[in-house]
């Protein structure tokens, strides 16, 4: 099992100096609202080979990074890649203008029209399912019954949590998906989140660095891990947040 280790720690070794930094958003660079410690300092360490590479389902990246720079990271829409956005742009380059039951955020909803693509639930072709905040039963009842149908779903990503600031598990798309695979176990679905290695090889691209010239940081060693041994980079397991509190505490978990 590798090792986590603290971001500080990552500064000051080799691997910082990577022509491009991979890293994951969600319990590596921030948690909510919360600007995680020693972020700072790989931003002006780092600075301009930051990429975020997310499975974050919720923003776009113009939005994200609107939001990012009024915490004092600044990392231009053109450096992130969010699964949820990504997985709308795959919808829209394989299937233009089509019909799709969308399960997403407004933010995502307005994308999916910028993109032409058309929301139905009724008779759709395909079905998008991302992490939708306001999520309700009726919603999970229509979602059954499309896949039911046999109605391809899009998932923007399989994480069934992301870590609070306090290490709290926060609902994620995953936990959607089990809910809807519990009541259709052979739900059709395809998926670019991580683990898949997809949106880190168009990181890589958009940089045009090669895999050995990077690095890919994230806090999870069954997603964020698997998905740069897929792409061929080195990966630097972080330390959770409020890791450090609970190895203080003694709390162990079972």
């Amino acid at each position: 099992m590798q090792h986590a280790i603290g971001l500080d720690e990552f500064l000051h070794g080799p691997l910082a100096r990577r022509a491009a930094v991979l890293a994951d958003l969600d319990g590596c660079l921030i948690s909510g609202e919360t600007v995680l410690p020693h972020v700072a300092s790989l931003m002006a360490h780092c600075d301009g080979r930051v990429w975020i590479v997310s499975n974050n389902s919720t923003d776009t990246a113009a939005g994200l990074s609107s939001r990012l720079a009024s915490l004092g990271i600044d990392i231009p829409a053109a450096q992130i890649l969010l699964a949820g956005e990504e997985t709308l742009r795959a919808i829209a380059r394989d299937c233009p203008r089509a019909r799709v039951a969308m399960f997403c955020t407004p933010a995502l909803r307005d994308l999916a029209l910028d993109l032409a693509l058309r929301p139905d639930r009724t008779s759709p072709e395909i079905v998008f399912l991302a992490r939708d905040t306001g999520f309700c039963f009726d919603d999970l009842a229509q979602l059954v019954a499309l896949a039911h149908r046999g109605v391809p779903v899009r998932l923007s990503n399989p994480d069934p949590v992301h870590p609070a600031a306090d290490g709290t598990p926060v609902p994620e798309t995953g936990a959607l998906w089990a809910a809807l695979t519990c009541a259709v176990p052979g739900a059709v679905h395809e998926c670019i989140g991580k683990p898949a290695p997809d949106m880190l090889r168009r990181a890589l691209a958009r940089a045009g660095v090669l895999p050995g010239a990077a690095v890919f940081i994230g806090d999870t060693a069954a997603t964020d891990g698997a998905a740069a041994r897929a792409a061929g980079i080195d990966f630097v397991l972080l330390r959770r947040p409020g890791a450090e509190i609970a190895l203080k505490s003694g709390a162990v978990g079972c």
